[in-house]
């Protein structure tokens, strides 16, 4: 599918600045997308916005369709009295500049339990009738109860995996399960509660983003956690053994990011066993995720048509082997239930013909990324006049450095490299590689914000594999200046990239 020109910001919403530990859902996000608009800028592009588990990456996530209750904003209960202003004073203990995920979700939970202990008490009929409506929506109903009764069992059961659980549980024997639903039925209307709190809220600032004529973009990895109701619930779907165990894992041969590859870990799909269900599991998980989003970046792209399996226990993804996906049968399922898809291909690493095909044969914009682009010549694809299109050009990930912080740790070859494509000029190295990417051809063109704020490593948002530190970056609070609105606003509009309302008005 092709998408009209724009430009778009990389931000995830724990990065916002505010009170409370971490980037939340609340008052800050609508700032900040009335700065975007301020800006000219259209589109939004976020993480994955699932309940992380280990190490905080939301691309480890304890389900692919739940939202992440760190990301609910607290004040919004104080309006309902259902917290009061007191049992938000803790967090003012937490650091502004980095999120401590630790604190913030031990301290959310408290805060949270506490809501709901007087929702319970104190909603009105109203309330009450929203909150049942959406547990009984079917489009909810799809997920919510295997996930609520998964974080109440594991909650349970002292947050161990769901393989180490009794095992009539971690086998959802049914008489187990009817006896553990029926002894935690609160932590499960818990669980269902967050879920309510966390929708009613994202839906309060996408539908504040599209009025001003924002789209946002979210992201859907490839894989889902070990440890998750996705795996829990389905675990036919999964190369496991009969203790749940994984037989082989997913990961990717060594490349730019790793010498010994990637290990991730996650357990592969029996595509086999999916495409008997027409994809079912997919094709619902698609659903919400739009939803939920105006576009979404299709994680590991490559991994549909060809994966690499690694046997696990292995320590490296070094010795796997590549095997068939279940390439355009899949996206053929996806179209004739969900129609033309609005898919970004994350399609970085080892790229084949096939992978193209895949690729182009439904029209998905494929991604560029200005980091990879030079010190080996003119024929390299990330060089802008190479690029067609139907693209999306990034000066950077959320994997890779900052762009400052790129271009400090590089060698002379590389920067010697972007001086010479880049020309002389009096803006900054990193403004002049935001301007090229504004100004190539690409269809869309996504900035993070630490690079409109020309942040150096310290603003890093994530090593690939490295488990410390990453993922806690935070944007200060004075940093979305009206002098920045304006400049990007006129790149913007130099580049035929200017956000219009949907008035009209420019």
């Amino acid at each position: 599918m092709r998408f009209p020109r724009a430009l778009g910001v990389l931000l995830h919403p724990s990065s916002l600045p505010g009170p409370g530990g971490i980037g939340d859902l609340g008052p800050s996000a609508f700032r900040f997308v009335d700065f975007l608009h301020r800006a000219g800028i259209s589109l939004w592009q976020v993480l994955p916005l699932g309940p992380a588990g280990a190490g905080a990456s939301p691309y480890a996530s304890f389900s692919a369709f739940a939202g992440h209750p760190a990301l609910i904003d607290l004040e919004f209960f104080l309006e309902n009295r259902w917290l009061e202003p007191g049992d938000l004073a803790p967090f003012a203990e937490l650091p502004a500049d980095f999120v401590d995920f630790e604190q913030v979700v031990a301290l959310k939970d408290q805060a949270l339990r506490k809501a709901f202990i007087a929702f319970g008490e104190t909603a009105g009929d109203e309330e009450r009738r929203a909150f049942w409506a959406y547990c009984q929506d079917p489009r909810n109903a799809v997920w919510l109860e295997d996930y609520a009764l998964f974080m109440a069992v594991k909650i349970d059961q002292g947050n161990a995996p769901w393989s180490e659980w009794p095992a009539p549980l971690a086998r959802r024997e049914p008489g187990a399960l009817q006896e553990v639903a029926g002894r935690l039925e609160d932590e499960i209307w818990y669980q269902r509660f967050l879920q309510w709190v966390f929708d009613r809220q994202w839906r309060a600032l996408k539908a504040r983003a599209n009025a001003l004529g924002i789209e946002i973009i979210g992201d859907i990895p490839i894989y889902v956690a070990d440890d998750s109701a996705d795996v829990w619930s389905n675990p036919e779907l999964f190369h496991l053994d009969g203790a749940g165990n994984r037989t082989v894992v997913a990961g990717v041969p060594p490349d730019y990011f790793a010498e010994t590859g990637q290990l991730w870990g996650n357990p592969l799909y029996r595509w086999p066993v999916l495409e008997q269900t027409g994809f079912r599991w997919w094709v619902e998980r698609v659903r919400v995720a739009l939803s939920r989003v105006d576009r979404v970046r299709l994680d590991h792209f490559r991994g549909f048509e060809a994966y690499w399996e690694v046997p696990a226990g292995e320590e490296t993804a070094v010795r796997g082997r590549w095997v068939p996906g279940p390439g355009h049968r899949l996206f053929e399922a996806l179209e004739r239930e969900l129609g033309r898809l609005p898919i970004i291909a994350e399609d970085l690493g080892i790229i084949t013909p096939e992978v193209e095909k895949l690729r182009d044969d439904f029209g998905f914009p494929g991604m560029k990324v200005l980091q990879f682009a030079f010190g080996s010549g003119s024929g390299n694809a990330y060089l802008p006049h190479n690029y067609d299109k139907n693209c999306v050009v990034f000066t950077g990930t959320h994997d890779n450095d900052t762009t400052r912080g790129w271009l400090e740790a590089s060698e002379e070859k590389v920067t010697g490299a972007v001086r010479a494509y880049v020309g002389g000029g009096d803006e900054s190295l990193v403004w002049r590689l935001v301007r090229l990417a504004t100004g190539s051809v690409a269809d869309l063109c996504i900035i993070p914000m630490q690079d409109f704020l020309e942040l150096d490593s310290s603003a890093r948002m994530n090593v690939p594999g490295t488990k410390e530190n990453n993922w806690r970056w935070r944007m200060a609070g004075d940093a979305t200046t009206a002098a920045l609105a304006t400049r990007i606003r006129d790149l913007a509009a130099v580049y035929g990239r200017l956000h219009v309302d949907p008035g009209g008005s420019s």
